[in-house]
């Protein structure tokens, strides 16, 4: 499940925490909310963000069996 969790703090500091998204599309997802926020301080990519994405691929190869008439 992809999250996005922001903590506003008294000064307006903005912390964005960002879960469930593998890789570095999470730029692309957070990228109109921060120009929306101001400037960014610090990025600190998390696990998720050096993880590759898994792709399963599913193929079935056309194998014929023949069978003795014995």
């Amino acid at each position: 499940m992809e999250t996005l969790e922001f903590i506003i703090y008294p000064d307006g500091r903005v912390q964005e925490k960002v879960t469930g998204i593998v890789g570095a599309s999470c730029a692309e997802v957070t990228a109109a909310i921060e120009a929306q926020l101001g400037q960014v301080l610090t990025h600190e990519p998390t696990s998720e963000f050096f993880a590759a994405k898994v792709q399963q691929s599913s193929s079935v190869a056309n194998t014929q069996s023949t069978y003795s008439e014995w």
